[in-house]
């Protein structure tokens, strides 16, 4: 049976949820659910739970073909295959969709006109402030969105390097709190904490981080940082 995990009321206007690996058909390093249909899986096993997630959506989720950028493009003018990391709709029933195994998944709601967004959010697309141009881009005033951070890897098991964090500094002095340096000397990245604070120097003052690591918990969560070759999770939004 597949295992969603919904923001709990933080998005109140939308419909969403988050994936786990937990159910679906695929087999091997992409045991369960899935979603991803670029990481080496069985295309036929990638379909077969595909098709258990769309028994759960009102229409044909928008995948994206993601590029660890900062593009952001409207539903409206989504086509397949085309590279963004960040979507947005005014049209009811439009499912987005985003695929991760440890970057974030970020959903986005209007609560005055019900509009919807959601970006795939890895370091290298927080650097870009990914966030940031996912909130500019959607028809709304900043303050009146919530946004909620899905399952993605917590700081605990996301050691970078130092040119990692120099990023992050050249976009906002203010983010040198997200790291911090263990007793072997290596530095841990928060992306969920960089994540919230760019979404609020965007105008975003209602933020939910759902606290679920993605590469503490095998048996729920693919993680790419972990196992190297694995499946994908999908976190989807629509407006209800």
């Amino acid at each position: 049976m597949i295992e969603l995990i919904r923001p709990d009321g933080s998005l109140s206007g939308a419909r969403a949820f988050s994936t786990t690996r937990l159910g679906g058909a695929s087999e091997g390093p992409w045991a369960g659910l899935n979603l991803g249909a670029a990481c080496g899986d069985d295309p036929a096993a990638v379909d077969a739970n595909r098709r258990d997630l769309q028994a759960l959506l009102p229409s044909a989720p928008l995948w994206l073909s993601q590029v660890h950028g900062r593009r952001v493009i409207r539903g409206a003018n989504w086509y397949a295959g085309v590279e963004a990391d960040a979507i947005w709709t005014d049209k009811r029933d439009q499912v987005l969709a985003i695929l991760t195994a440890d970057c974030l998944p970020l959903l986005l709601v209007d609560s005055q006109t019900g509009i919807v967004g959601a970006a795939h959010a890895g370091w290298r697309g927080l650097a870009a402030d990914v966030p940031g141009h996912l909130v500019r881009a959607m028809p709304v005033r900043p303050e009146n969105l919530a946004a909620w951070i899905g399952p993605g890897i917590g700081a605990e098991h996301y050691v970078v390097g130092e040119s990692v964090r120099a990023a992050f500094l050249a976009l906002s002095p203010d983010l040198d709190c997200a790291f911090s340096t263990d007793e072997l000397g290596q530095i841990h990245c928060d992306l969920p904490g960089i994540a919230g604070r760019l979404l609020a120097q965007a105008g975003v003052t209602t933020v939910v981080d759902c606290g679920l690591c993605t590469a503490s918990d095998a048996e729920r969560f693919f993680s790419y940082r972990r196992d190297g070759t694995c499946g994908r999770m999908a976190t989807v939004i629509w407006r209800s």
